[in-house]
């Protein structure tokens, strides 16, 4: 696993939990299906929730997705 399978991961996560979520939410999605996957992938371990953030803005910037007011992140 690596920083930019989020950028693909991402709106599969997005859709998979109703268009729109918390950086909470979709934290706990990835860590509740990929655990063993990011304990196994050495240092990425320790950067994968900032490596989320990264895809966010990415994804972002390409308009996938948008950040609303009450601070979740929504396909557009």
């Amino acid at each position: 696993m690596s920083r930019d399978d989020f950028v693909d991961l991402l709106p599969k996560i997005l859709a998979d939990l109703g268009k729109r979520a918390t950086v909470v939410q979709v934290c706990k999605y990835i860590w509740q299906r990929y655990e063993q996957e990011l304990r196994n992938s050495d240092d990425f371990f320790y950067t994968w929730q900032y490596d989320v953030r990264w895809a966010a803005d990415t994804l972002r910037k390409r308009g996938v997705i948008k950040l609303s007011r009450n601070r979740t992140w929504e396909l557009t």
